[in-house]
């Protein structure tokens, strides 16, 4: 939108001066001339009243209502008057008129004070004769006032808006009169602008101020032709110079930029050297830091089951505290329970340790799922049995995952042992095994125990917080699920857990899949459950089995480990202990007496425990024997070589009675389920397999 004219803003200047000089002028003479008009109107009215009242009084002296009614009717000369009554002395209605227009009735009585509005005025005028009221004449008008007044507003309208349109043509005309002189300077500065012309001139129109504002203009002019014409000279001269300092800045411009860039390379250099400083000490301070929270925490779980075995054990040697029978053994039974909460301390800080360190090795390879599946029950019944927590497992036919076979019984075990260990009394853990995609399948196991909250949930994954339960009945060291998670991490997988508060927990890892879940399908329940039925299946065989005990033979150099089987078994009838004490003589006793179960020391005098196996496995004549290692040999890689050499089952030192028992239970199982094999290489093997099938 194009800017305004002088003119056109002189002429809204005057317009609207004018308009509200105008329009309260017009207003004051209407105010006037309706007030005039309402005062005659009611004057008009009360003269009409009094002359009626008049008339009537000898009608109401009288009691003569046809002559009041002729005297009313004379108002049908009036026509602003629409009705009019007259009333007795008591109010009542005496004599009365309407217009022919009028639709209205009459008030029966008299009430109160006159009352107009915008459409009537009504007039109330007592008849009053020798000083004695005789009744009251009532008038109705047509209040003409608002149509008076809009005429008034028609007509201030009309001479409104003429007024202004006299007033626009007068100022068009005479406003150039004024204006000219500013549009001349106008159109030559715009002129000068445009063309950088300094000789132009404005004409002088008038002698008044529009005539000096023009000499200024023009003296402006004069003023900067002259300063331009100086500005010009000296510039070409400044111009040559500038050419000459422009080539000498280019030079030193060149000269610098060669610096800046080497001097940039160098800067460049030593800010990605410090930044390398910067992070390796960070990384030093936040390892550092993280050394100590965790070697912190070590020591304080570390020295809590020391406290208990070295403060137990102090009571059982000082000879001046008394003590009973019951409270030594309770005193033992507190010195077994941290001994092993110590030694599963330690073999998960070793594991944790190897996992941070990068130094796990695995032997990645198709897993089946029914083989670990099928281990891992057999190793959770017991506990599970212990609390009566029903553990149910599916069927996985055909499935199986890339993994290390080791390092996922670990996982299983874990997360299994959890589900049972903070599960609720007589419980239910369900395994779950699901196809989440073409290559990943993934392993769920559910339990029904208190769960888990938020807050509980972000802090579950780091090492010794054992989430509140550190107070509570159930062992545990914080440390278990963190090598869990770098486990499944360093396979290719993912772990993960859904809980909610009082219902339970969800654990899930996903591996990826070599072949797929054909048709999952829950088995029994009376099959799955790790419960009393499940736990009979590993009872001792002293409890259901023939007269004739079993042999077994312990080839073992240490005696006070020798010792302490031969007190474990001493309480087993079905059992008979045989030993060696060495490898030679334990080959030798194996060939002769042909045990149904071997227990093979690693570390032997001589021959070693691998050596052993082998010779027992090349002769045809103990090749059927199962043999479980007892060794000190607890490290992940020794039990990896150990079952990868065929040993059916490896167990650690120091010993654990109920997982000891369990391994002689199920390998006995074992071999009574598989059929019995004649060998016809030895006669002592042909005298004693009989007996051997006799037993199974």
């Amino acid at each position: 939108m194009g800017a305004r004219s002088i003119r056109s803003k002189l002429v809204s200047a005057v317009m609207t001066a004018t308009l509200p000089a105008l329009l309260l002028s017009i207003a004051i003479i209407i105010v006037y001339d309706l007030r005039s008009y309402h005062r005659s109107l009611l004057n008009d009215l009360a003269t009409q009243a009094e002359l009626v009242g008049h008339m009537s009084s000898a009608a109401l002296t009288f009691d003569d209502p046809r002559l009041a009614n002729e005297n009313l009717a004379l108002l049908r000369t009036r026509p602003e008057v629409r009705a009019a009554a007259i009333y007795d002395a008591n109010g009542e209605l005496f004599a009365s008129y309407r217009a022919s227009s009028e639709a209205r009735a009459m008030p029966a009585a008299l009430s109160g004070a006159p009352a107009s509005d915008r459409q009537d005025l009504v007039l109330h005028h007592r008849i009053v004769e020798n000083g004695e009221t005789l009744g009251t004449v009532y008038l109705r008008a047509e209040n003409r006032l608002l149509g008076r007044t809009l005429d008034y507003l028609g007509i201030a309208l009309a001479v409104a808006l003429l007024a202004l349109g006299v007033v626009y043509l007068m100022m068009r005309r005479m406003g150039r009169v004024v204006t000219a002189p500013i549009v001349a300077i106008t159109e030559i500065a715009r002129d000068v602008v445009a063309t950088r012309d300094y000789s132009r001139r404005a004409p002088r129109i008038s002698d008044d101020e529009a005539g000096e504002l023009v000499d200024s203009f023009n003296a402006m002019l004069t003023e900067i032709e002259g300063r331009t014409r100086e500005l010009e000279t000296s510039s070409s001269a400044i111009a040559r110079e500038a050419a000459e300092r422009t080539r000498a800045q280019q030079e030193i411009m060149r000269l610098n930029e060669q610096l800046e860039q080497r001097v940039d390379e160098r800067t460049l250099q030593l800010a990605l050297a410090n930044a390398e400083l910067a992070n390796a000490i960070e990384e030093a301070r936040s390892a550092n830091q993280a050394k100590s929270a965790f070697l912190s925490s070590m020591s304080h779980e570390l020295r809590t089951p020391l406290n208990a075995i070295l403060g137990f054990a102090q009571i059982l040697t000082f000879d001046t505290l008394p003590s009973t029978l019951e409270q030594k053994k309770e005193f033992a039974s507190h010195i077994l329970k941290s001994g092993r909460h110590l030694l599963t301390l330690i073999n998960e800080i070793l594991d944790l340790a190897k996992v941070e360190s990068g130094t796990v090795t695995l032997s990645m390879e198709p897993v089946v799922l029914d083989e670990i599946l099928l281990e891992t029950r057999t190793m959770v019944a017991p506990i599970a049995a212990a609390r009566g927590v029903r553990v149910l497992f599916p069927e996985t036919p055909g499935a199986m995952v890339l993994a290390d076979r080791t390092r996922l019984k670990q996982v299983l075990l874990n997360l299994l042992s959890n589900a049972v260990k903070y599960n609720r009394e007589a419980g239910a853990v369900v395994v779950d095994c699901a196809q989440v995609g073409p290559s990943r399948l993934r392993l769920s196991v559910r339990d029904t125990g208190a769960g888990l909250d938020a807050q509980q949930v972000a802090g579950l994954f780091q090492p010794f917080n054992r989430l509140g339960q550190e107070g509570g009945n159930q062992e545990g060291t914080g440390i278990g699920l963190v090598v869990t998670k770098r486990l499944v991490e360093l396979m290719g997988g993912e772990i993960g857990v859904s809980s909610s508060p009082g219902v339970g927990s969800v654990f899930w890892i996903e591996l990826a899949s070599t072949a797929p879940l054909a048709a999952p399908a829950m088995t029994a329940p009376g099959a799955q459950a790790a419960s009393p039925g499940v736990e009979g299946a590993s009872a001792p065989a002293g409890e259901g089995a023939g007269p004739a005990p079993r042999l077994l033979l312990y080839v073992e150099d240490n005696p006070a480990n020798l010792r302490l089987v031969e007190e474990i078994v001493r309480f087993r009838r079905d059992l008979q202990l045989l030993s060696a004490p060495d490898g030679h003589l334990g080959l030798a006793l194996a060939r002769a007496r042909q045990p149904a179960l071997i227990l093979l020391d690693l570390n032997l005098p001589g021959m070693g425990g691998l050596g052993v196996l082998r010779q027992l496995r090349a002769d045809p004549a103990t090749s059927g024997i199962p043999v479980i290692a007892l060794t000190a040999n607890a490290m992940p890689r020794d039990i990896e070589r150990g079952l990868a050499a065929g040993f059916d089952r490896y167990l650690t030192k120091p010993i654990d009675i109920g997982q000891f028992t369990e391994a002689i239970n199920s390998t006995l199982a074992q071999r009574r389920c598989a059929p019995a094999q004649n060998t016809d290489n030895d006669t002592d093997a042909d005298a004693t397999a009989p007996a051997a099938r006799k037993d199974a």
